[in-house]
């Protein structure tokens, strides 16, 4: 009987929470503990079904957007909203939504962790997946690109049913789709955004099939861009949803003119970067195949703003902040593609830290095109656990020293940051750096339209 464990694994919930220690993904590990098979029982409950959305970058994005999409529709959507990937946290999830034998929601939508997709995904049996990217990430947790595409690999040989949505312009998620039926690919199709060469931390290169280097017509992010292999083993699939006639505004928004297989549709998103663009596109195509109207998911993805840390503004002491999480090479190089874009010098907020979930190793930062920022920032503060490496990597990068303060605590370094700063600073955090600085934020009384 899963009531039991309901009822324990609430408790250590309201314990947690008490301490002051949080609590959204303690009550799903003790639930799932207790009950091994919770999240498939409780996801069974839900009269709609489910989806998931798995990717290395964007994955919370994705989701939020999705999430707005389907709100239009009406139901009430159980979702992972505060981006606890993992079992815990989708369990902790469909936990907060359950009641006696039934469930307060119509859908689930849920963010997978990337690592978690393989024993996550049998116990949610998606009615459709989203597969986002691989980027190299955290290589000290998670190994490399290929052991994931096996995972993910073997993991969708066991999902009968299934609606695959996948990103044709990355030649590892786009191999995944080859002989699977009914697959729907997205992608970017506008020159105007790529790039001139693929970027040095470019990390899928090379055909899957038979190892050699991929040639590419377009490079849009990171190894994301229009490919082929030269032997003809394999080729970039037509997407069926597209962006294209992309307009980027810096860290403001986008225009987008959205191709799908139902019409197409111009579309003005509050997101910035293309990124973002990808994280719409891909939103946009999971959508479709869930069988949502055109006009819904248009107007969904110009209602949603930004996560909190991904390029969200908030206002602090009369001064607007920027926040662009950064947590690996493409990623980051996104954020100072975009930042480029931003007129004049800017001051910036740039914090490093090495937890466990940011990985503990930071030699990513030296293949981060940080080159980008030279001659375009007025003054940048360092700080988190390896602020010294970080003003290192600035320094190299072009950065005058007399630009660079390093201050190691946080909260001193953003009062450092504001002291003299423009109407508009720029914060690049890693992940718990982010969440450290929505903590002093909140405490501060920070305010935004998404900011909780």
């Amino acid at each position: 009987m899963i009531g039991p464990a309901i009822a324990a694994a609430r408790a250590a919930g309201a314990l947690s929470r008490r301490a002051g220690r949080g609590g959204t993904s303690l009550p799903g590990k003790v639930l799932l503990h207790l009950e091994p098979e919770a999240i498939t029982t409780l996801a069974a409950r839900l009269p709609r079904g489910t989806a998931a959305i798995s990717a290395t970058n964007g994955k919370t994005t994705t989701a939020a957007i999705v999430a707005a999409v389907l709100a239009r529709s009406g139901g009430r959507v159980v979702h992972n909203v505060q981006g606890a990937n993992m079992a815990g946290g989708v369990a902790s999830a469909l936990l907060d939504a359950s009641h006696g034998r039934g469930i307060d929601g119509e859908f689930g939508l849920f963010e997978v962790d990337e690592f978690w997709l393989d024993s996550v995904a049998p116990q949610l049996r998606p009615r459709a997946l989203l597969l986002g990217n691989l980027f190299r990430d955290q290589l000290d947790r998670y190994g490399e690109l290929e052991t994931i595409a096996d995972r993910w690999a073997t993991v969708l040989d066991h999902l009968s049913g299934t609606r695959l949505v996948l990103n044709a312009d990355d030649p590892l998620v786009a191999d995944l789709g080859v002989g699977r039926g009914g697959v729907l690919y997205f992608g970017v199709e506008d020159d105007t955004v790529a790039l001139a060469d693929l970027p040095h931390a470019s990390d899928s290169k090379h055909c899957r099939r038979c190892g050699t280097p991929l040639t590419y017509d377009a490079v849009y992010v990171g190894h994301l861009g229009r490919w082929r292999c030269p032997r003809g083993d394999t080729h970039r699939p037509e997407p069926d949803v597209a962006a294209t006639n992309i307009r980027l505004d810096g860290t403001r928004g986008a225009r987008i003119t959205l191709r799908t297989p139902a019409g197409e549709a111009e579309v003005a998103l509050g997101l910035p970067g293309l990124y973002n663009v990808y994280n719409a596109v891909g939103a946009a195509a999971l959508c479709l195949a869930l069988g949502v109207e055109l006009d819904d998911i248009v107007g969904g993805l110009e209602e949603v703003r930004a996560a909190f840390g991904r390029a969200e503004t908030v206002t602090v002491d009369g001064h607007e902040l920027a926040i662009l999480l950064v947590k690996n090479p493409t990623g980051a190089n996104e954020v100072l593609r975009t930042l480029a874009l931003e007129p004049g010098e800017i001051d910036l907020l740039a914090v490093l830290n090495d937890n466990i979930a940011d990985g503990r190793d930071v030699s990513w930062i030296w293949d981060a095109d940080l080159e980008l920022l030279a001659g375009g920032v007025r003054r940048v503060v360092c700080s988190g656990t390896r602020a010294p490496e970080l003003a290192l990597r600035l320094k190299y990068a072009g950065i005058a020293e007399d630009r660079i303060e390093v201050v190691d605590d946080l909260e001193a370094g953003l009062d450092a940051a504001l002291d003299g700063a423009g109407e508009r600073l720029y914060a690049m955090p890693t992940y718990t750096a982010m969440l450290a600085l929505r903590e002093i934020l909140s405490k501060r009384g920070a305010t935004s339209g998404m900011f909780t």
